[in-house]
C-alpha cells in the first residue's frame, strides 16, 4: 500500500452524459474551482471523490471516466476528506444510531463523529508522548503535543467575540462561555461548520491529505472566509485542498492565483 502526497492531475471523461471533456493540473497546495450555479463544479468534485474508494484505493478502472494522476505516481491510496456545508434537519433522526436524538443537524452528526477521532487522535498523540518521555526526549514531547495546542488556540481566536472557549482539561470538545458548559451541538452553524473544518483537518495528524470541500464558506462570516485557508493550512502543512466556492472573500489573502474556472478546463 502506497499512499500519494497529492494528486497532481484529474481528467474527467464525460461531465454529463457524454459532454464536456475535463483536465485540471493541480496546485500541490491550494485548488479553487468557480463559475456560474449549474456550470458543474459540485459534479467535478463528486466525480473526483467517487473515483477513490471508502479506504482511499485509486480505483479509477471502477468509475469509468474519470482518471487521477498523483505524485508519486506508483501510489495506490489517496488519504482523503470530504466537508459540505449544510445544517438542515435529518430526514429522520434515528440515522444517528439511537445515540442521542438531540442531533438533530447534519452538522451535529458530523460533530459526533468527529469527538470519536478526536479522542483516538488523543490517544494516540498521547501514547507518543509517553514514548518520547520514557527515551528523555522533552523536545519531542513537547512537539507531539503542538498541534493540538495550536487547534485550541484557533478556535479560541476565532470564538473570542462571543466569550467562548475550550475547556482544556475535558477530552472531548466543550466550550466554556460566562461560567457556563457548552457541547458543540449548542454552537451557532456557522461555528459548528469551522469547528467541523478544523477538527478534521487536526485529525489528520499532519499527514498528506486531500481536502475536498464544497463551499466551505456557507454560515461562515466574511473574516472567517478569508482567514479559512491559511487555518487549514497552518493546522496541516501537508494537506491538498480542493474546493469549490462563489465567495471572493475566501480567495482575497492571495488565493487569487490559485482559482480555475470551470470553463478553462472543460471543452
Amino acid at each position: 500500500m502506497k499512499y500519494a502526497d497529492y494528486i497532481e492531475q484529474i481528467e474527467i471523461d464525460s461531465l454529463w452524459s457524454g459532454k464536456r471533456h475535463v483536465v485540471w493540473d493541480l496546485d500541490r497546495k491550494v485548488n479553487i474551482l468557480s463559475g456560474i450555479n449549474g456550470v458543474g463544479k459540485s459534479t467535478i468534485l463528486n466525480k473526483v471523490v467517487k473515483s477513490v474508494s471508502q479506504n482511499g484505493d485509486i480505483v479509477n478502472h471502477l468509475l469509468k471516466g474519470v482518471h487521477l494522476k498523483t505524485h508519486p505516481a506508483d501510489a495506490t491510496h489517496v488519504r482523503f476528506d470530504v466537508i459540505r456545508s449544510f445544517d438542515h434537519v435529518l430526514m429522520n433522526a434515528d440515522t444517528i444510531g439511537k445515540v442521542d436524538l438531540s442531533l438533530a443537524t447534519e452538522l451535529d452528526w458530523q460533530l459526533y463523529k468527529l469527538q470519536r477521532k478526536y479522542l483516538d487522535y488523543q490517544v494516540n498523540i498521547g501514547n507518543k508522548i509517553i514514548a518520547e518521555l520514557q527515551r528523555g526526549n522533552a523536545q519531542a514531547a513537547h512537539e507531539l503535543s503542538r498541534s493540538k495546542a495550536k487547534f485550541q488556540d484557533l478556535v479560541d481566536d476565532l470564538f473570542k467575540e462571543t466569550g467562548k472557549k475550550i475547556v482544556r482539561t475535558e477530552n472531548e470538545i466543550r466550550f466554556s462561555q460566562i461560567g457556563e458548559t457548552l457541547v458543540p451541538y449548542q454552537l451557532s452553524s456557522g461555528e459548528k461548520q469551522m469547528l467541523v473544518i478544523l477538527l478534521t483537518v487536526l485529525v489528520e495528524n499532519e499527514l498528506p491529505y486531500v481536502l475536498f470541500m464544497d463551499e466551505p464558506e456557507v454560515s461562515l462570516h466574511v473574516d472567517w472566509q478569508q482567514r479559512l485557508i491559511d487555518l487549514i493550512l497552518d493546522l496541516n502543512p501537508n494537506v491538498q485542498v480542493i474546493l469549490t466556492t462563489h465567495s471572493p472573500a475566501v480567495i482575497m489573502n492571495g488565493w487569487m492565483d490559485k482559482v480555475t474556472e470551470v470553463s478553462d478546463i472543460t471543452t
